[in-house]
């Protein structure tokens, strides 16, 4: 598939919702196209991300700090805090399923929100917001549930994509921080794609100026798509 055959449009700017004293715009292929998991597969190898059933990518006329990042499971190998957060989930038990809505799920979704997004938008979230924006029609997204017996603590929401596993949302219990349940997320999320058989987990953007979306480089090796192909990113630790 060549992304010649796919006609790409700009969004108007925006507030950027990251660095909020910047304006924002993303690239989108045509709406008329009909989305799918091949298509996109090839889309989230040149640097696109799906939100709800929107694919996108960050274009920016004064700024290009969103860098499109995915670890390479085989390479990766956990540090001492991330081993910390292994040790510290060890009663947990992994469920993966379909994607689904249920009030179980919602109900940590909503606290979450709450707790982390309090001041935002996505606060005080409905059942419909949930649906519309972790999975659509076209996606192949999976559920992996953390539980403490019977008690759900965090999903990690992704989809399944031809080269790996895309990190599409993570929510958990945020009374439960001792366990650093964000962390321990991503790294079930590395033991999946190796058992899949799969090459990496992309992680969406990686936004070196903003605190919640530069946590993404201690995930090391990691890759950044920057000059139109993937390449090691190297900045020190």
């Amino acid at each position: 598939m060549s992304s010649q055959r796919i006609s790409l449009y700009l969004t108007a700017e925006h507030t950027c919702g990251y660095l909020p004293d910047r304006l924002a715009a993303n690239l989108v292929p045509d709406p008329q196209l009909n989305m799918s998991m091949p298509l996109y597969s090839h889309l989230i190898e040149l640097g696109y991300r799906r939100s709800g059933r929107h694919t996108y990518r960050p274009h920016c006329r004064l700024c290009n700090a969103c860098i499109p990042c995915r670890i390479p499971v085989q390479q990766f190998t956990p540090r001492r805090n991330q081993r910390r957060a292994e040790k510290a989930n060890t009663d947990c038990s992994i469920r993966l399923t379909k994607a689904g809505f249920s009030e179980e799920r919602f109900a940590l979704y909503a606290r979450y929100l709450n707790a982390r997004h309090g001041e935002g938008g996505m606060a005080n979230p409905q059942p419909d917001e949930f649906i519309n924006f972790l999975y659509c029609d076209w996606s192949d997204t999976r559920f992996l549930e953390i539980r403490r017996q019977d008690e759900l603590l965090a999903v990690a929401v992704f989809d399944l994509v031809s080269s790996g596993v895309s990190a599409v949302y993570s929510f958990f219990d945020p009374q439960e921080r001792s366990r650093s349940l964000g962390t321990y997320c991503i790294l079930q999320l590395i033991q999946q794609s190796r058992q899949m058989g799969l090459g990496y987990v992309y992680l969406g953007y990686l936004i070196l100026e903003s605190r919640k979306m530069a946590y993404k480089t201690v995930f090391r090796p990691l890759e950044i798509f920057h000059d139109n192909r993937w390449q090691l990113f190297d900045a020190p630790d």
